[in-house]
């Protein structure tokens, strides 16, 4: 739905920024930065001391966090960076880590994406065709809009600024979220053809849906959303009502 016209730019930003300052955080062994939960990508260590990816924060025990692209995780496994770093994070030498980890956690993290993709589509809050997704985002019921790697620029333009309208927000830079996927991948996932363009027409869903995608955009390094309808910096696009923090999982 679209936002209430008597509710101010200053207060869903204010409503925003909150909710952002309280998002939880976790130190990257790696780089040793400090990232939003929702953007960092958890290892966990399985019974016999082998390193997995965690791509949904979810296995029991003990798990360490990274937030680096995947060019930095292939040098610091290299190095033996990423050894030392784990070693210290999980408290034992006896470390078994895959030699095709980096690969091994980014497939897990476009499976994870992908997933809740498909999940929200079986549910019924996936829209797919440009016609459709402009006409839902014209009457203000799309709550986050994204475009494949390879969307062409008209058609995109187009779908964003029909989105704009919906939100009230036209002269905005409210626009939807390139992938880091093309449109063969998201069509062999979906099992629709040609799928370039996707809205999502719930909130909750949106919200669902930011949270794998943060993940994968921070690993492979994907150009993230500049700035959402109230000017606020963001990784996902979800609409201007659509605060996307998450306290979903612990560890």
């Amino acid at each position: 739905m679209r936002s209430p016209r008597n509710e101010t730019l200053k207060s869903k930003q204010t409503r925003a920024t909150r909710a952002q300052d309280d998002a939880p955080e976790r130190r990257c062994i790696v780089s040793g930065r400090i990232a939003s939960r929702d953007d960092a990508v958890r290892l966990a260590l399985s019974p016999d001391n082998m390193v997995l990816p965690d791509a949904l924060a979810r296995a029991p025990g003990r798990g360490a966090w990274i937030a680096v692209s995947k060019p930095d995780l292939v040098e610091a496994h290299s190095s033996g960076g990423l050894r030392a770093a784990l070693s210290r994070a999980f408290k034992t030498g006896g470390l078994r880590i895959p030699d095709d980890l980096p690969d091994l956690l980014e497939n897990a993290l476009t499976s994870a994406f992908l997933q809740r993709l498909g999940l929200e589509m079986r549910a019924g809050r996936l829209i797919l065709g440009s016609d459709r997704i402009v006409e839902q985002a014209r009457s203000g019921r799309v709550s986050a809009l994204f475009h494949a790697s390879d969307a062409g620029e008209d058609g995109t333009r187009k779908l964003d600024q029909a989105w704009r309208v919906g939100q009230d927000v036209e002269g905005s830079d409210l626009r939807g979220t390139r992938l880091p996927l093309d449109r063969v991948a998201l069509s062999v996932a979906l099992g629709r053809d040609n799928v370039v363009h996707m809205a999502l027409n719930d909130r909750s869903s949106a919200k669902r849906v930011a949270i794998p995608l943060r993940r994968l955009q921070t690993y492979k390094a994907a150009p993230k959303a500049a700035s959402d309808a109230d000017g606020n910096r963001v990784q996902d696009q979800t609409a201007p009502d659509a605060v996307t923090t998450s306290r979903e999982y612990e560890g």
